[in-house]
């Protein structure tokens, strides 16, 4: 919410000039949300990125279930331990075949193998944590998806009240322009009967110019902000500009807030699950010191023909297998998993520091803006009388052109500073419901 307080008055930002030909197309909210969870690309990433996490957790499932792979090997030899060990797997050993001169010499012999291996772990307690660590990444990506969600809900709804200021801005401006060419038209009348001076009609004609421009970079402003609710729905802005079903309110009101920061939000929860997750993989680090356990088989067919089945046999066994020193390898994994660990819990911290801080902001801001939005209508409104009582005494040649000109510069500001004040209330309250979800 850093460009909470940037403001859209149409004659700061100088824009290029469209006008309305595009196709008008109305847009309610309700409908803006919709479209923007089924389409938004943001919010797509976000998903990929819990499904990767999601793949990674089934990844895990090696530690219960077994492996399985078969394969098929062909193999033409005169080495004499490999030609006499492939006619013992064929079972086609004979007497002759213990000949001396067969044995260092061997002719061309041909093997065909098959085999199946079956690997199933029994113990992996370092394996189980990774698990478990996978598990929590996963649901944390999950938690994170859901507070992007929420996210994208606020930004559609500050977009759609930019939409709403940017309209209002425009009939506000449009007003401002026909009473500027009524005011143009009477000094025009005074000016042929002799009342005024030439410089005052000039005056009013360069007042009547620049409204019209900025009445031209308003409109450019409602197409900035519909081309944004486009990308928001992810949909192609050519050609076309979004009118909101309901315009933005003149007045607020209040609520009493009485919500506060919940260690139940989407954001904070996925911070503590990243954290289990490290602090898993520092607990996984630290049971790769344990023996592992694992049982294998395999059934095996030899003959001298491709996937001949002439001779059988199967292997089973257990392995129980203890890396008493790899290097270094695993104590300095379990460093860094710890360092990791730490750095997560410390991080945490911070954030839920960070958001409770935030959030005492906003609430401050919500109350400063309900008393600009009180002091600007208060303007406003001081702003109109002010200029109908100048209308009235320059009509009857009591007030100089220029006193007219600048009291009704002040009417367009104060209006337009009033609405901007109640753009800022309407989101800096949605902002606090987003803090406090």
């Amino acid at each position: 919410m850093n460009n909470l307080k940037n403001t859209i008055f149409v004659s700061l930002i100088a824009l290029p000039m469209v006008g309305f030909s595009q196709d008008t197309i109305a847009l309610s909210k309700k409908d803006l949300l919709q479209k923007a969870a089924s389409g938004n690309l943001q919010l797509k990433i976000s998903v990929q990125g819990f499904e990767a996490a999601k793949a990674d957790y089934r990844q895990t499932h090696s530690i219960f279930l077994p492996s399985v792979t078969a394969t098929a090997t062909a193999m033409a030899t005169t080495n004499p331990l490999m030609a006499f060990g492939s006619k013992l797997n064929q079972e086609i050993l004979t007497q002759s075949d213990f000949n001396p001169a067969l044995l260092n010499d061997p002719s061309q012999t041909q093997n065909f193998a098959t085999k199946i291996e079956v690997l199933q772990p029994l113990v992996n307690m370092d394996g189980f944590y990774a698990r478990q660590a996978a598990r929590s990444k996963m649901q944390a990506f999950e938690l994170q998806n859901q507070r992007s969600a929420e996210y994208l809900e606020l930004e559609a709804n500050k977009a759609f009240m930019q939409l709403q200021l940017a309209y209002r801005a425009v009939k506000v401006l449009e007003q401002a322009n026909i009473t500027g060419k009524a005011n143009l038209k009477l000094v025009q009348n005074y000016f042929s009967q002799g009342i005024l001076q030439k410089t005052d009609v000039l005056n009013v004609e360069v007042r009547v110019n620049d409204l019209a421009n900025q009445l031209q970079y308003a409109k450019s402003n409602v197409q900035n902000a519909s081309d944004y609710l486009a990308f928001l729905i992810n949909e192609d802005p050519k050609g076309k500009v979004f009118k909101p079903d309901e315009g933005l309110a003149n007045r607020i009101a209040p609520e009493i807030t009485t919500a506060s920061l919940s260690d139940n939000r989407k954001d904070l929860q996925a911070m503590e699950r990243s954290t289990a997750a490290y602090q898993k993989m520092l607990q996984s680090a630290k049971m790769n010191f344990l023996p592992r356990l694992n049982a294998f088989g395999s059934y095996e067919m030899y003959d001298r023909n491709l996937f001949g089945t002439a001779a059988k046999g199967y292997l089973v066994g257990a392995q129980l297998s203890w890396s008493l020193f790899d290097g270094y390898q695993s104590i300095g994994k379990a460093g860094k998993a710890k360092a990791e660990f730490l750095k997560s819990s410390l991080e945490t911290q911070q954030y839920k520091a960070q958001s409770q801080l935030e959030w005492n902001k906003t609430n401050r801001q919500l109350k400063d803006a309900e008393n600009k939005v009180a002091l600007s209508q208060r303007a406003f409104e001081q702003s109109q009388e002010a200029y109908r009582i100048r209308q009235n005494r320059f009509a009857q040649g009591l007030e100089k052109t220029t006193d007219l000109l600048a009291s009704e510069i002040q009417v367009i500001q104060k209006e337009l500073e009033q609405l901007q004040a109640v753009y800022e209330y309407n989101l800096t309250k949605a902002y606090l419901q987003f803090l406090t979800k």
